[in-house]
């Protein structure tokens, strides 16, 4: 019964997306109510700025604007669409400063233990389950897919910044980087909808 209101929940989400697309400047609203805790969690993770951090957020909404038109399924979970502009847009915040993301051997799973600065009980609820999933299957992925998808997604380093930081291939890195989005495309197909 639950997995059906999360999949409720990503169609709600879809048509969202659809009404942003349309030019429907209450729907951007709905959106980001809907989705902002997470997405801030996110780009305050890499920015590490809480007030920069809500610039960029904005700037994701913005974009999203922009872009809502041309958002298919095929692209991602209407959530995973939105971490992966989120994520662009705060690497190429850094970038553009030409700051580096300091030296942080935090878990990957901490990424996700940073939200809204009050989120209402749903959000907080929802967050919570995101959290739990995450971490579940990072559980089931090597700890060396798991070292570099940090590096790569939650701090921001090119696939050569972390073959020059690790010591390890580039190779070898492109390769665990793959393999271990493939297991967590994998693991997350198994609880579709719930993030």
């Amino acid at each position: 019964m639950g997995g059906s209101k999360i999949a409720n929940g990503e169609q709600l989400l879809l048509d969202v997306i659809r009404r942003v697309a349309s030019a429907d400047q209450g729907a951007l609203g709905e959106l980001y109510d809907a989705t902002s805790p997470t997405v801030f969690g996110l780009v305050r993770r890499i920015v590490g700025d809480y007030s920069v951090a809500e610039e960029v957020t904005l700037d994701v909404y913005t974009q999203v604007w922009r872009l809502a038109s041309a958002y298919s399924e095929e692209k991602g979970s209407p959530v995973t669409w939105l971490l992966m502009i989120a994520r662009s847009r705060a690497i190429d915040h850094l970038r553009s400063r030409a700051r580096h993301v300091k030296d942080q051997e935090r878990p990957i799973e901490v990424a996700f233990d940073h939200s809204h600065p009050s989120p209402d009980p749903e959000t907080a609820a929802i967050s919570g389950n995101r959290r739990r999933i995450v971490r579940e299957i990072l559980a089931n992925l090597e700890p060396e897919q798991v070292m570099m998808l940090q590096l790569a997604f939650f701090e921001g380093l090119s696939h050569g910044e972390i073959a020059v930081r690790t010591g390890i291939p580039l190779g070898t890195v492109k390769t665990r980087i793959r393999t271990g989005m493939m297991r967590m495309r994998e693991l997350l197909e198994v609880r579709q909808g719930a993030l």
